[in-house]
C-alpha cells in the first residue's frame, strides 16, 4: 500500500476529510485481460483491493446512507459501523445531553434543543444494542439531571437521583429503539428514504408518552417540545399540541441527518431540502383567536412560609395572602385567584379560615378562587375551592395529578424498608382527584389545574373540551427556591396558553405570578418573593384548537407510526442472509441487496 493510503487511512475518521470520504465512489475494475489465468489473478486482486478500501473506511462509512452510496456496482455496501468509536459517543452523549438542557428555561436558549437532539441521534446511528443502551442512559442521565436539579431542594439528593435514573433508563430504552431504526429501516425499505426520519420522529415521541404516563402517572417535565414558547415554531402548538411539536423538532433534524448522508446528492440539494423544511415548520400561520368577552381577574401572590420545611406560625399563609389582597378591596373585579398551599387550614373545616374567605369575597363583590387540604370520606384531597360570600363553597376541584413521593408514596409499604426516613417524612397521601375541571363564574366557565396538573396534556385539554373559556392555573413553587423550575413552568403555562387558545392566569405562592394571553404573551408578572397582586382583563374564548381536539390522536398516530415501522422492517429483513462480526464502537454485516 502507498504512503498516500496508509495516510487516508489513518485519518479516516477525522472530520476534516470525512466530506469527501463520503462523497467517494470506487473505481469499477479494470478491464481485464483476455488470458484467463491474468484474468483470474486481476479480478482476485481487484476483490482484495475493494475488501480493504471496506474495511479502512469502516469508522467513518456509517455517517453515508448505506442504502444511498454506491459500491461501484450500483449496489448498497455491506459495511455498517458507528460514526464514532465507543469511548468518544460517550462523552458526545454526556455533552448532548447538557446541550438539550441549556434549550429550556431558564437559560432558554431554544436553538440548542435541536442541537443537542442531533448530538444524540448521531451518536445512535450504527451503535450496538448494548452501545446505544450505554449512550442513552449517559444522555438522558446528563440531561435529566441539569434539567430537574431543583428537585434535589424538596426531595433531597438521594431520592432525586432515583428519579434521574428512572427517567435515565427509559431514554435508554428509546435510543436503543432509534439504534434499531437506523439499522432496519433503511436494509427494508431502502428506497423510501423518508420514512426513516419519521419512524425516530416517532420513537422519541413513543418515548416522551411512555415516560409520561408510567410509573405512577409519568413524569411529563423535559419533553423537548417545551423548551420552544419563545421559538419561530411556537404557532405550531394550537395546530398539534406538544406531542406534535416534538415529533416535528425530531423529525427535522432526522431529516437533516438523513439529507447529508444521501451522498448522490450534491451537496446544495443536501443543503436545500432540509431548510424548505424547516421554512414550513416556521411558516406555519399564528392560530386566529376570537374573544367572546373579558373577565376581570385578579391573581394574588402571598410570599408567605409555603415551603415544606419553612417554620411558621398557625396562620402565616393564611396572612400573608390576606395582607397581599387588601389592596384588590374596592376594585370591580369578577374573582380573585389565590395559589395552591396560601392557607393553614381549609375553610370547609375550620371557621375562622371561612370567616377571611368570606371577607375578601364580600369586600371584592366576586367570588374567590382559594385553596385548601380537604378531607371527605376519609379521603384527603390537594383542592382548589370556589367560594362566595354567604354562600360558602359553590365547587371543589382536586388536583388530578399529585406529585409521586412528594404528595402521595405510592406503595408504601414497598418503598419504605429502602429509605424510612424519607418516606416517613411524607406523612399524608393525596389522593388523585376525579371532580370536573370546570368552575361556573358568573356564567363563564372557567378551567383549574393546580401546579403538576399543567403538564399534563389531558387535564388541560379536558378543561377545553368541556367549554372552558379560560384556564387558572394555581401552584406552590416554594420547595424549588430560586432554581428554574418556576421558570420551566411558567414557560410550559404559556405553552398551553397557546395549545387551547386560552389566556391562562398563572398564580403562585412565591413566584412566578403571571397573565398570559392566549398567544403565549407573558402580560404582567409579578416579581419573585414579592408580596403583590395582578389584576387584568383577559380574554375569554370558545373555539377548540385542533390541537384540543385532535391531540390524543394525533399522539398516538406518530407514536404507533414510529414503533409499527420498526417492527415491520425487523420482521421484513432477511437475517439468514446476513453474516454479522464487530468493529471498533459499532458492527459489521454483510448482507445481499
Amino acid at each position: 500500500m502507498t504512503p498516500q493510503r496508509n495516510t487516508a487511512r489513518r485519518e479516516g475518521a477525522s472530520w476534516a476529510i470525512l466530506w469527501p470520504i463520503l462523497c467517494h465512489r470506487p473505481r469499477r475494475a479494470r478491464e481485464a485481460p483476455h488470458d484467463s489465468k491474468a484474468a483470474e489473478l486481476a479480478i482476485a486482486v481487484e476483490a482484495r483491493r475493494r475488501d480493504s478500501a471496506r474495511r479502512s473506511l469502516s469508522d467513518t462509512s456509517a455517517f453515508a446512507s448505506p442504502a444511498l452510496a454506491d459500491d461501484g456496482g450500483g449496489k448498497p455496501p455491506p459495511v455498517r459501523s458507528a460514526l464514532l468509536p465507543l469511548w468518544a459517543a460517550v462523552p458526545v452523549a454526556s455533552g448532548a445531553g447538557v446541550v438539550l438542557d441549556a434549550g429550556f428555561p431558564d437559560r432558554g436558549m431554544w436553538p440548542l434543543a435541536f442541537v443537542g437532539i442531533g448530538f444524540i441521534l448521531l451518536v445512535l446511528i450504527g451503535r450496538r444494542v448494548g452501545g446505544a443502551l450505554l449512550v442513552g442512559i449517559v444522555a438522558g442521565g446528563s440531561f435529566y439531571l441539569a434539567h430537574i436539579q431543583w428537585a434535589s431542594l424538596f426531595l433531597g439528593p438521594l431520592p432525586m437521583s432515583a428519579l434521574v435514573a428512572l427517567q435515565a433508563l427509559l431514554f435508554a430504552a428509546g435510543c436503543v429503539a432509534i439504534t434499531l431504526a437506523y439499522r432496519w429501516v433503511p436494509r427494508a425499505w431502502p428506497a423510501a428514504r423518508p420514512l426513516l426520519p419519521v419512524t425516530i420522529a416517532g420513537l422519541w415521541t413513543l418515548r416522551e408518552l411512555v415516560a409520561s404516563s408510567w410509573p405512577y402517572g409519568g413524569f411529563s417535565w423535559g419533553r423537548v417540545a417545551m423548551s420552544q414558547s419563545d421559538s419561530p415554531i411556537k404557532e405550531l402548538f394550537p395546530w398539534v399540541g406538544v406531542s406534535g411539536v416534538s415529533f416535528l423538532m425530531v423529525l427535522l433534524v432526522a431529516f437533516v441527518i438523513n439529507a447529508l448522508r444521501m451522498t448522490e446528492l450534491s451537496p446544495v440539494r443536501r443543503v436545500t431540502a432540509p431548510l424548505l423544511v424547516a421554512s414550513a415548520l416556521v411558516a406555519m400561520p399564528a392560530w386566529s383567536v376570537q374573544a367572546v368577552g373579558t373577565m376581570r381577574v385578579a391573581a394574588v401572590q402571598g410570599n408567605g412560609p409555603a415551603g415544606y420545611f419553612d417554620e411558621r406560625g398557625p396562620d402565616d399563609l393564611l396572612a400573608a395572602q390576606y395582607a397581599a389582597s387588601l389592596s384588590l378591596f374596592g376594585e370591580d373585579l369578577d374573582a380573585v385567584v389565590w395559589p395552591e398551599g396560601s392557607t393553614d387550614r381549609s375553610p370547609l373545616e375550620d371557621a375562622s379560615t371561612a370567616a377571611v374567605f368570606d371577607h375578601i369575597s364580600a369586600e371584592v363583590g366576586a367570588p374567590l378562587i382559594g385553596w385548601g387540604i380537604t378531607e371527605r370520606e376519609g379521603i384527603t384531597y390537594n383542592t382548589q375551592i370556589l367560594w362566595a360570600a354567604g354562600r360558602g363553597a359553590l365547587d371543589l376541584y382536586d388536583k388530578k395529578h399529585p406529585v409521586p413521593f412528594g404528595e402521595y408514596i405510592p406503595d408504601r409499604e414497598f418503598w419504605r424498608p429502602f429509605a424510612p426516613d424519607l418516606i416517613d417524612l411524607v406523612q399524608r397521601d393525596y389522593t388523585p382527584g376525579s371532580t370536573d375541571p370546570i368552575f361556573e363564574i358568573g356564567g363563564v366557565p372557567v378551567g383549574i389545574n393546580i401546579c403538576f396538573d399543567i403538564v399534563d396534556d389531558q387535564v388541560l385539554r379536558d378543561s377545553a373540551l368541556k367549554g372552558a373559556q379560560v384556564i387558572f392555573a394555581a401552584s406552590n413553587n416554594a420547595d424549588f427556591g430560586r432554581t428554574d423550575q418556576s421558570e420551566q413552568q411558567l414557560a410550559i403555562a404559556r405553552i398551553r396558553a397557546m395549545e387551547l387558545g386560552r389566556s391562562v392566569v398563572n398564580v403562585s405562592t412565591v413566584g412566578l405570578t403571571a397573565i398570559i394571553a392566549p398567544d403565549g404573551r407573558v402580560v404582567q408578572q409579578l416579581p419573585w418573593y414579592s408580596p403583590g397582586n395582578l389584576v387584568a382583563d383577559v380574554s375569554l374564548v370558545e373555539t377548540l384548537t385542533p390541537a384540543a381536539i385532535i391531540g390524543r390522536a394525533l399522539e398516538g398516530m406518530v407514536a404507533g407510526t414510529g414503533m409499527g415501522s420498526l417492527l415491520a422492517a425487523r420482521l421484513w429483513r432477511s437475517p439468514h442472509n446476513c453474516s454479522r462480526s464487530r468493529s471498533s464502537g459499532g458492527y459489521r454485516e454483510d448482507c445481499p441487496p
